[in-house]
């Protein structure tokens, strides 16, 4: 279960602990949270997922980058800086990467659950991802085989734009052409 670590941490503060740590940590609101290690078969799906979306990117100019990679989050409204690790993360490009992490507002961002880590995809990232600006974010369930889309509005809130579970296939909005066959991904 994701429960802060800490609260009421600085950023500065937050980059010791994570020097000082092995473990994957997230820094959101001012709290610290450890990420849990992922199971076999949330490694199966994000393989399946991660291949997926590299063959359609393939010539674009976008990259797909799997976890463990600290995405830093920009609110350009107010300047605040959160640290994720998203189980997968498209980018536009290079512009945003440093050597060690990603620095901006990825358009897309996908998030695996897990049983025991649920509130903090569902809730807690979710928020910060729609503040954040992120254009789509795919949440994958293994426990239901199913897979929800959600797009910003124009109110900057997000929307359900597609949800399948088992069977069919799921489609970005943001770009045009991909989608996974859901039989495929929870063989």
């Amino acid at each position: 279960m994701s429960l802060p670590l800490a609260s009421g941490v600085s950023y500065e503060r937050y980059w010791v602990l994570r020097e000082q740590s092995d473990d994957r940590l997230e820094y959101i609101d001012g709290a610290v949270y450890m990420t849990p290690s992922p199971s076999v078969r949330h490694q199966l799906i994000s393989s399946r997922l991660h291949f997926q979306f590299s063959l359609f990117f393939r010539g674009k100019p976008c990259y797909v980058l799997a976890a463990p990679l600290d995405v830093e989050l920009v609110d350009e409204q107010t300047g605040e800086r959160n640290v994720v690790v998203p189980d997968l993360t498209v980018i536009g490009g290079e512009k945003g990467l440093d050597g060690t992490k990603y620095i901006g507002v990825p358009p897309l961002i996908v998030e695996i659950l897990s049983p025991l880590n649920q509130a903090h995809d569902l809730v807690t990232k979710f928020n910060l991802y729609m503040a954040c600006g992120v254009h789509e974010y795919w949440i994958v369930n293994p426990m239901k085989q199913a897979v929800t889309v959600y797009v910003l509005n124009e109110e900057r809130l997000y929307e359900q734009a597609d949800v399948q579970v088992k069977t069919g296939t799921v489609r970005s909005v943001y770009f045009s052409g991909l989608e996974v066959d859901m039989a495929e991904l929870f063989r």
